[in-house]
């Protein structure tokens, strides 16, 4: 099996959709991804609609805090992938990784928690679709370099 491969998910306050990201991303994908996430503002808490949304769907979430991206600067990631519109434009360059943009909108912005809940949801499904499609993608890849391609 080949190294796993590390993958940074950036967004502004690293306290819900980065977050979902790398719960969801280290539960799929186990021993062929290792994921991470930062925010270019971290929030002092994960957003409680992150918790709820990561129980509900029964992805372990322990170790998951908010980290500031000055924290990974200089390690080495295949993958960096902004997960928010505001930070893919403060983005720090991350040498050798390949850069990656998911636009999903801010679930914590307005007052309405059943709205908030659904667009959680919404994100969390959608994160897992691309997350799916990337595992794929990158064990064709690694299968093709195998052959040697």
């Amino acid at each position: 099996m080949p190294v796993a491969k590390r993958v940074l998910f950036l967004c502004t306050g690293n306290s819900a959709r980065s977050q979902i990201a790398e719960a969801l991303t280290n539960h799929l994908c186990a021993g062929r991804f290792d994921a991470v996430s930062a925010g270019t503002d971290a929030r002092s808490s994960v957003h409680p609609l992150a918790i709820e949304t990561l129980k509900r769907n029964h992805v372990p979430m322990a170790g998951l805090v908010p980290k500031d991206v000055a924290l990974f600067v200089g390690q080495p990631f295949d993958y960096v992938i902004t997960v928010c519109d505001r930070v893919r434009e403060r983005c720090p360059v991350m040498p050798g990784a390949e850069a990656i943009h998911w636009s999903f909108p801010d679930p914590t912005e307005g007052t309405d928690e059943d709205k908030q809940r659904r667009l959680f949801d919404e994100i969390f499904h959608g994160l897992e679709r691309r997350i799916r499609l990337l595992m794929v993608v990158t064990e064709k890849q690694d299968a093709e370099q195998a052959r040697g391609r």
